[in-house]
């Protein structure tokens, strides 16, 4: 696997520092039932790096010392942790909003036939990873049959209330573009996806994050070994908006990985690219219990322009509206779409929308 962190450090990037933290994203470990290109973990069925107990119980205590409000649960797959149920239990016990980052497909794995009930009744927020409402689409990227598991889950999920505004139970989905180009606007896209699920398989959710693919891990790589790389760095510094930058999520959410080291973003902890604390250049999740990382420096490099791209991504999908959408078009009319992208080489802009036809 090309590394891709020796070319992303020569690119500039605005300096960055802390506001009050109010998200503790914690990565239960890489481990996952699937692999999927676009990854950024590089996650996967073999990887064995996976938090022990006494982090876990640490990443509580944090929760409580610091009142943060939420808590972010990631992977590879959370749920395979042995500690997942835990944590979810002891952080909502402390009145935490929890947020499970969920494939879907793992609600049907073996021995994981009552996660759905489990997340439903200690009122836990998913986040679902659906690439695409398409099938070819879904399947190209995370690998054959994932579409169908991935709507057998959400039925699932929705059965026990999730989508449903009246439920409280909050499901949201992440789409990925397929390839080097940056999301179709968020707004119209979930529109597109509220009622192609809704026509095709019944299923309603909350809001759709649209997030840009970042050039790191497994998906980078990719890019360098097809060439494209260069061509992907030059759309994502082209469609750089500065007032992006006090909404990106590294401002208020502090990365945890599985052994406990902190990173300013997900996206820093898979570059090796730890978080500074209290004079010291790379902290632990204890030193959270005693110091604050409001106004710390945020590490920065290249990768940073696809979080400040066009309307912006972050873990919680798009910064703020965007300003290239011509009023009264059509969604996904903006680019070219996937598939023909796919044909005739990459095409380094805004992705359009899955035809409805391939739903």
């Amino acid at each position: 696997m090309h590394d891709t962190l020796p070319l992303l450090a020569k690119i500039d990037f605005p300096r960055l520092r802390r506001h009050r933290l109010e998200t503790l994203q914690v990565n239960l470990g890489y481990r996952c039932n699937q692999s999927c290109l676009h990854c950024h973990v590089n996650a996967g069925p073999n990887r064995t790096e996976m938090m022990d107990a006494d982090n876990a119980a640490l990443v509580l205590e944090v929760l409580k010392a610091r009142g943060i409000g939420t808590l972010d649960l990631t992977g590879g797959a959370p749920e395979l942790s042995p500690h997942f149920r835990a944590l979810v239990r002891g952080a909502r016990a402390l009145g935490v909003r929890v947020i499970d980052r969920c494939n879907l497909t793992i609600l049907s794995e073996p021995g994981q036939e009552d996660l759905a009930d489990f997340l439903a009744g200690e009122g836990v927020e998913i986040t679902a990873s659906l690439p695409c409402y398409s099938r070819d689409n879904v399947d190209r990227q995370r690998g054959d049959g994932v579409f169908e598991r991935s709507i057998t889950g959400l039925r699932r999920l929705n059965a026990l209330g999730y989508g449903d505004a009246r439920s409280g139970l909050v499901l949201n989905l992440v789409y990925n573009p397929q390839g080097p180009s940056l999301p179709p606007p968020q707004e119209a896209l979930g529109e597109d996806y509220k009622r192609e699920l809704m026509q095709h398989f019944g299923i309603s959710f909350d809001h759709l994050f649209a997030l840009a693919n970042m050039p790191i891990q497994r998906f980078g790589s990719t890019l360098v070994s097809k060439g494209t790389f260069d061509g992907y760095m030059a759309l994502l510094r082209g469609a750089y908006r500065p007032e992006n930058l006090d909404t990106v999520m590294c401002r208020s959410l502090v990365s945890v990985d599985w052994q406990g080291w902190l990173n300013d973003c997900d996206f820093n902890q898979m570059l090796g690219l730890p978080a500074g604390l209290a004079g010291k250049s790379r902290a632990h999740l204890r030193d959270l219990l005693t110091n604050d990382p409001e106004g710390e420096a945020i590490r920065v490099s290249g990768h940073c322009y696809g979080c400040t791209a066009g309307q912006g991504s972050s873990c919680g999908g798009a910064l703020g509206a965007d300003r290239e959408e011509v009023e009264g078009q059509e969604p996904g009319r903006a680019a070219t779409a996937t598939a023909r992208a796919e044909t005739n080489g990459p095409t380094f802009g805004r992705e359009a929308a899955p035809s409805r036809a391939a739903a």
